[in-house]
């Protein structure tokens, strides 16, 4: 029986853990939190948690328009409308101990050894766990990443905060200063915002998102600033004090803003110091590890998943990964990694999804694609729902119509993107989805009415 040994509990590490274990592996994880990895305990199920909150906050705040009314507060809607942050911090904590609960109940059915403990590789076939030795045939690292900090901007856990710290805050920030404006930093500035926080969002680019498509980009910081949000854009941060009840944080051009909270969002550096990586031959690039198509690293038995790689920072890529990488060690058929084929998503309200080429890679002339945009207040469903923030985005090969990807910018659009997804991984053409029944009325019309659009335009 193949002994294999997966240092790290979170997506990467127990789907990889399933799948070898299916595969009649002897597996064993080894994880010093908890299983679920940060992912479940203190990233992303928490912060999606928050996110549901905040966004039925938004829909219940804008729901005049739609002919609704609270009695309770001076100002309509509104100001019937309270947030508890110890109510709502309690059930995201909750809610990530369930899931993290709901792993490790999977593992044990599969017969997977769960070790408590830090882990070492001493060599390519031993993690030494607290003076322990685990023999290994197979190896899988997957430890993930940690919050990076900004010298000169420690967080103290209680004014200055990563985004692990913020489900201990007993009341909600007052004035919120965000410092970056990639995903994380948009998610959680939105998501503040729409709970009642004045937040300013600090973004070192023209914008917010600077690495998603710029169309979306555009949408959800008009939405931001319509809301209320301060968008600094062009403003890099050189520090954070705490003063009292209150930071300042200092822009490189020597310009201060003053607020109750600092929340630093400036990106993620890997787990991968001090756990003998180097010492098994392992190569590291900026910290990450080096790995291929199917997971391996420059050691043949050793094998790495998830955010420690710095492949995609995404919870189902590391999931993805880990399966590659135990059906490979495992002489399974396997078929690599593709990026192409990844969605993602950014869960702001609207909510951005995308799959497949982007319209970066088309206005630089390294794909050829016809496109077609259409604004969601133009769908039927949305105008019921008072939805009018949005689009949808489709593009195609001009020769054969083949969907080579698409922008989703919507409620929900992490729900919508699972057609593109379909199309773009089994090469379907816009005349095959534009002939696929949609619900009317439904947000999804507006994915074949997309594919309807370019199959009239397309040469093919």
């Amino acid at each position: 029986m193949t002994r294999i040994v997966i240092i790290g509990g979170g997506p990467g590490g127990y789907e990889a853990a399933l799948v070898a274990a299916q595969l009649g592996g002897e597996v064993t994880v080894v994880e010093r939190d908890g299983l679920g990895g940060a992912c479940v305990l203190t990233d992303c199920v928490p912060s999606k948690t928050l996110i549901a909150t905040s966004t039925r906050m938004a829909v219940m705040s804008e729901s005049a328009a739609l002919g609704l009314q609270f009695s309770g507060g001076p100002d309509g809607i509104v100001g019937g409308l309270e947030v508890d942050l110890g109510l709502v911090n309690k059930r995201v904590k909750d809610l990530a101990r369930a899931q993290s609960f709901d792993v490790a109940e999977r593992l044990a059915y599969e017969d997977v050894r769960i070790v408590r403990g830090e882990a070492r590789l001493t060599d390519p076939n031993t993690v030494t766990v607290d003076g322990v030795d685990l023999p290994a045939d197979v190896v899988l690292i997957a430890t993930g990443a940690t919050p990076r900090v900004l010298p000169g901007a420690e967080p103290d856990g209680e004014r200055i905060l990563n985004w692990r710290q913020l489900y201990d805050l007993p009341e909600l920030p007052e004035e919120l200063i965000v410092v970056g404006s990639g995903v994380t930093g948009a998610e959680l500035a939105g998501a503040y915002l729409s709970l009642g926080s004045k937040v300013t969002l600090v973004s070192s680019r023209d914008r917010i998102l600077p690495s998603e498509d710029a169309d979306a980009a555009s949408v959800l910081q008009e939405v931001f600033l319509r809301r209320g949000m301060n968008v600094l854009s062009r403003s890099r941060a050189a520090g954070v004090q705490r003063t009292g009840d209150s930071v300042i944080v200092t822009l490189e051009d020597g310009r201060k803003v003053e607020g109750s909270h600092c929340l630093m969002t400036v990106g993620m550096e890997p787990n991968t110091r001090g756990i003998g990586l180097e010492k098994a031959g392992i190569e590291l690039s900026r910290g990450f590890v080096k790995v291929d198509k199917v997971s391996r690293t420059a050691v043949s038995n050793i094998y790495a998943a998830g955010d420690c790689t710095g492949v995609l920072m995404l919870a189902s890529v590391a999931a993805m990964q880990g399966r590659i990488a135990m059906w490979h060690a495992l002489g399974e058929a396997v078929q690599p990694l593709k990026l192409g084929w990844v969605a993602s998503n950014i869960f702001t309200d609207p909510e951005v999804a995308t799959v497949g080429v982007s319209q970066k890679m088309i206005d630089a002339g390294e794909v050829n694609a016809r496109t077609v945009m259409l604004p969601l207040f133009s769908n039927p469903r949305a105008k019921m729902q008072g939805f009018e923030d949005g689009f949808v985005k489709l593009f195609c090969r001009p020769s054969t119509g083949i969907v080579l990807g698409g922008v989703i910018v919507a409620p929900r659009a992490s729900e919508l993107i699972l057609g593109l997804s379909i199309a773009v991984q089994q090469h379907l053409t816009v005349d095959q989805v534009a002939h696929t029944f949609a619900v009317y009325p439904s947000l999804s019309g507006s994915l074949t009415e997309a594919s309807r659009r370019l199959m009239q335009e397309s040469a093919y």
